[in-house]
């Protein structure tokens, strides 16, 4: 297993469970680790908020409430204005927090009870309420602390993880901090990572507290965090390649009035190398499809006669779920099946799936949900799925054999073994159209030769990297999927 902890992610509990051991391992006191933690944690808020001076610390009763009292410390001792609010004041700490508040309270700091004028003058809040352990909704006096410090216009630094995400799943256990940055240690949460938990932890900061080489040695991670740096692309072209060399991909959909998806779709492949890019659509959509982009080739008729050319399939996009849908929708997944024809598979196809009882593998497939059609394809409801990202994921991979991508803020990628999360990506890609870009780019490097969950691994974040750049030139509002095309046309070129 590789030695660098910031691409994995892991458990609350294998950190809880491994964390006492590899220290000890390290030659290193758990008291020792709680300080390396304060200070990773103080460091970080003067790196991001350096002109800060009146801090409020905010404590609850566990070992986070000892971080915070560290944090304290070093920013009094550093001259600033430091406020100590406890959760819960009249409850006595225990074990190494207790250390750090007896230091604290040592150093001439004090400790105050709630008032929300504190938090009104605050430059900085450090939230040091609530530890990885919460799994049940948060409970007073916890509630007003977090709403009040949410409502302040001072930035938050989280300690660990933002109180009142759940670290395993992401999920919002009733109310959360909403952090400006995050610090996390020994090993990064896979809740920080996807979902709400990703958008209450704002910048992620790592800090292994020196003792990677023994944790790693004890946990085996449960997800590996890949971005468009770390992603493996295509390799070089052949000098004497040509066009039927990077694949001959098919796109299926485009009903009566949503030619545009199709086309989204078949143009996006085109620009992620594929080498012949065919749409069947419906044949009112023809003309939609092919004016302006001649290159691609565009058939309603002799559906059969398309799959038998094709190297790759992508289906779904502007699909329908009408007869002709239903039709279409049939004959491809039969063909694609017989034959192991590799899909990908998006949007109404995967609404179609979920209404068909016959369609139960598709072992040479990815199929990419967002959380509605996974929630329609696991019959439950779309906060079920996000709830639980990575088991929504995890059971639709094994419920349909299949790769699965389930989009959302830190896309989660999944097969039989593995488990990948995208840590690029921003709010830019949340419009109409950008799950259509997906599925052609998937589909295209499918088509190139690349395995199935490379493609989708490759593809997501080929995808989230041209979002964040579109959004850093233009801003997050306003951004068209086809905005996507030239930046993605770059980017797999190594530009």
């Amino acid at each position: 297993m590789s030695a660098n902890l910031s691409q994995h992610v892991f458990c609350a509990e294998q950190v809880r469970t491994h964390e006492p051991a590899a220290a000890a391992q390290s030659g290193v006191a758990m008291y020792t680790l709680m300080e390396r933690a304060g200070k990773g944690v103080f460091d970080q808020t003067i790196k991001h908020f350096p002109k800060a001076q009146n801090y409020v610390v905010l404590v609850g009763v566990g070992n986070n409430a000892g971080d915070g009292y560290i944090v304290a410390k070093l920013a009094k001792q550093a001259g600033k204005q430091v406020i100590v609010i406890a959760a819960a004041p009249d409850k006595p700490l225990t074990g190494d927090a207790l250390t750090a508040q007896k230091a604290w309270l040592a150093a001439g700091g004090d400790i105050t009870a709630f008032h929300q004028q504190i938090i009104d003058n605050a430059d900085i809040i450090i939230d040091g309420l609530l530890g990885t352990g919460i799994n049940s909704g948060v409970r007073a006096p916890f509630v007003e602390l977090i709403e009040a410090a949410n409502n302040s216009a001072a930035p938050i630094v989280a300690i660990d993880l933002p109180s009142g995400i759940n670290a395993d799943t992401g999920a919002v256990q009733g109310v959360a901090i909403e952090a400006d940055v995050t610090v996390t240690f020994v090993g990064i949460k896979q809740g920080l990572v996807t979902g709400a938990g990703r958008a209450c932890a704002g910048i992620g900061e790592f800090d292994d507290l020196s003792i990677s080489d023994a944790f790693t040695q004890l946990a085996t991670p449960t997800a590996k965090l890949i971005s468009y740096q770390t992603s493996q692309g295509l390799g070089k072209r052949n000098n004497n390649s040509h066009k039927g060399s990077h694949g001959k991909l098919l796109c299926v959909g485009g009903n009566k009035g949503t030619a545009g998806a199709i086309r989204l779709t078949g143009e996006a492949a085109l620009r992620s190398g594929a080498g012949m890019v065919k749409v069947y659509t419906h044949l009112e959509s023809v003309l939609a499809v092919s004016i302006g982009r001649p290159e691609l080739m565009v058939t309603a008729t002799d559906l059969t006669s398309a799959l038998e050319w094709a190297s790759c399939v992508a289906i779904g996009p502007g699909l329908g779920q009408d007869t002709w849908s239903t039709t279409t929708f049939e004959t491809v997944m039969q063909y694609c099946c017989a034959h192991n024809k590799p899909l990908v598979i998006d949007a109404d196809a995967l609404n179609l799936i979920a209404q068909s009882s016959s369609v139960n593998s598709l072992k040479n497939a990815v199929i990419t949900p967002h959380p509605g059609e996974a929630a329609r394809l696991l019959s439950c409801s779309v906060s079920d799925v996000e709830a639980n990202r990575y088991h929504s994921a995890a059971q639709l991979t094994q419920n349909y054999g299949t790769c699965c991508v389930l989009k959302g803020a830190g896309s989660i990628i999944t097969n039989s073994t593995n488990t990948w999360v995208c840590t690029d990506g921003n709010p830019a890609l949340a419009v109409g159209g950008s799950g259509d870009v997906l599925t052609g780019i998937i589909a295209a490097l499918i088509g190139q030769g690349l395995t199935t969950e490379h493609a989708a691994c490759y593809g997501v974040t080929l995808h989230a990297k041209a979002g964040d750049i579109a959004a850093q030139r233009d801003g997050e509002k306003g951004m068209l999927p086809s905005d996507l095309f030239a930046i993605i046309r770059q980017l797999i070129n190594g530009k």
